[in-house]
């Protein structure tokens, strides 16, 4: 909208002017979320949610890094028990293993991190035995 406000025409009518004129051009209809539905608005009004949502778009943690660390192994665990190979728990364990060992060296802010590394052989051993129940 480049154009200003002619006199004698009052400001409402002129938007809604400009908004038609640019529904028929069809500037609306490559919109990014144009035919989805409208979030739920039932939810009681949060001021920060524009940050929740860029926070969650861009991967942020909003955990201190300790507990984020914990959910990581929370998270190893479940990959594990849906693993397709003996090599898929390893890769994973030892990723968050490393990222364990660096944490015990230099402890992370926030609560104690309360973790050991995985044994990463035993690990595979009880993955085998529970694959091979039939």
């Amino acid at each position: 909208m480049t154009e200003r406000k002619p006199p004698g025409v009052s400001f409402e009518s002129f938007v809604d002017q400009q908004i038609r004129e640019a529904a028929e051009r069809g500037e609306f209809r490559n919109l990014s979320g144009f035919g989805k539905p409208l979030p739920d608005d039932s939810a009681p009004y949060d001021e920060l949610w524009w940050v929740k949502g860029k926070m969650h778009r861009e991967g942020a943690s909003v955990l201190p890094p300790s507990l984020a660390l914990r959910k990581e192994a929370e998270d190893a665990e479940a990959a594990v028990a849906r693993a397709v190979s003996e090599e898929q728990v390893r890769r994973v364990l030892e990723e968050v293993n490393a990222k364990i060992a660096e944490a015990l060296r230099r402890p992370p802010a926030g609560p104690p991190l309360q973790l050991r590394p995985f044994d990463v052989e035993a690990a595979v051993e009880r993955w085998r035995a529970e694959k091979e129940l039939p």
